[in-house]
């Protein structure tokens, strides 16, 4: 079964998707803020986490201690997950200048802003994605 990340501050929008997830047969790891996502992918690097482990990350881009931003950087730093898609999230509204930032800083594949669309939509941007990540990570 898929594994797909949240790390996502409002238990609503987190909740809805694992809800999503569930139905779609994908398994959901979820975190409320960025210190237990860079504390859990610091266990993965250790080896102390089994089974299957995710192949996207759709991250909230202002959480509490640490954010979004920087947890897609420590995940591209991390030597198991560091092929992961990762999608960035926010409802605020983001200069030109600040999407190209945060989406550098995360080396994110897509940025999207809330309301995220509907299901199937969603689905078929979040596939889109991962399919992406996987031809890029072929070349490297």
């Amino acid at each position: 079964m898929p594994t797909w990340m949240v790390v996502e501050d409002e238990p609503d929008i987190y909740e809805v998707l694992l809800a999503m997830f569930e139905i779609w047969g994908i398994e959901g790891v979820a975190f409320v803020d960025g210190a237990q996502a860079v504390a859990w992918l610091d266990d993965v690097d250790q080896g102390r986490v089994r089974g299957d482990l995710p192949e996207l990350a759709i991250l909230d881009i202002r959480l509490p201690e640490i954010n979004g931003p920087e947890v897609g950087q420590r995940i591209r730093q991390s030597r198991v997950l560091g092929h992961m898609a990762i999608v960035l999230i926010t409802a605020y509204r983001l200069t030109p200048d600040e999407e190209k930032s945060f989406v550098a800083q995360a080396q994110a594949n897509r940025l999207m802003y809330k309301p995220l669309p509907g299901m199937p939509e969603l689905r078929a941007i979040l596939d889109e994605v991962i399919n992406e990540q996987r031809a890029k990570n072929k070349k490297s």
